[in-house]
C-alpha cells in the first residue's frame, strides 16, 4: 500500500504539470489567433475604429470611409457595416470584393477589445464571463464553433490572409485551455 501511495504522489504532480503545460501551448496556440490581424481588425474596443491591418491588401491603416461603429456596433451613427459587407453566404472567392458571411456585421462587443493587448491582458479577458460577453468555456468553444464570424476569420477567402489555425483546432485548444484550468501568464 505504502508502495502506491509513493507512486501516486510522484505520478499526480506530474500529471498536473504535464495538464498545465498543455493548457500554456494550447493558450500559446489561442492568442495567436486572437492577436491576428484578422481578428484584433474588429475587436478594437470602445474606439469602434475597426482597421485594415496586415489583411494581405495594402499597408496598416484604419478602415476606409473613416468607419466608426459607435455605440452600436454596427455603424449606425455613420454608415451600417452591411451597406458594404454582405450578410449572405458566400465563398468570397473574389479577391478584395465586399466580404460575405452569413450574419449580420458588426463589431464585437466593447468588452472584448483585443487590439494591442498582451497574451496576458487578452487571456484574463477571455476566461471570466464578465469580459468576454458572458460566456463560460462550454459556451465559448460553442460560440467559437458555430459563429459565422470566427468562420470567416479562419477562411476570409481569396486574396485575404487567414487568422493561423482552424475553427476546430481554436475549438480543441480552447476545450485542453479549458481543462488545464485556463492558465494566464502571471498567474
Amino acid at each position: 500500500m505504502r508502495t502506491l501511495a509513493a507512486v501516486l504522489m510522484l505520478v499526480l504532480p506530474c500529471a498536473a504539470q504535464a495538464q498545465d503545460a498543455e493548457g500554456s501551448a494550447a493558450w500559446n496556440r489561442i492568442y495567436a489567433a486572437a492577436s491576428h490581424p484578422r481578428c484584433t481588425n474588429c475587436h478594437v474596443g470602445d474606439s469602434g475604429r475597426p482597421a485594415w491591418d496586415d489583411l494581405g491588401y495594402g499597408p496598416a491603416r484604419l478602415h476606409g470611409m473613416n468607419i466608426v461603429a459607435g455605440d452600436s456596433r454596427i455603424g449606425a451613427e455613420t454608415i451600417l457595416c452591411s451597406a458594404c459587407h454582405i450578410s449572405g453566404a458566400g465563398d468570397n472567392a473574389v479577391p478584395h470584393a465586399a466580404p460575405q458571411i452569413d450574419d449580420d456585421w458588426r463589431l464585437p462587443p466593447v468588452e472584448l477589445a483585443w487590439r494591442g493587448k498582451s497574451s496576458a491582458e487578452v487571456c484574463r479577458q477571455l476566461r471570466n464571463p464578465e469580459t468576454n460577453d458572458g460566456f463560460d468555456m462550454a459556451e465559448l468553444v460553442d460560440h467559437v464553433s458555430t459563429s459565422a464570424f470566427v468562420n470567416y476569420g479562419f477562411n476570409p477567402g481569396a486574396g485575404r490572409t487567414p487568422a493561423p489555425g482552424s475553427v476546430v483546432t481554436l475549438a480543441q485548444d480552447l476545450q485542453i485551455w479549458a481543462a488545464a484550468g485556463t492558465p494566464c501568464m502571471g498567474d
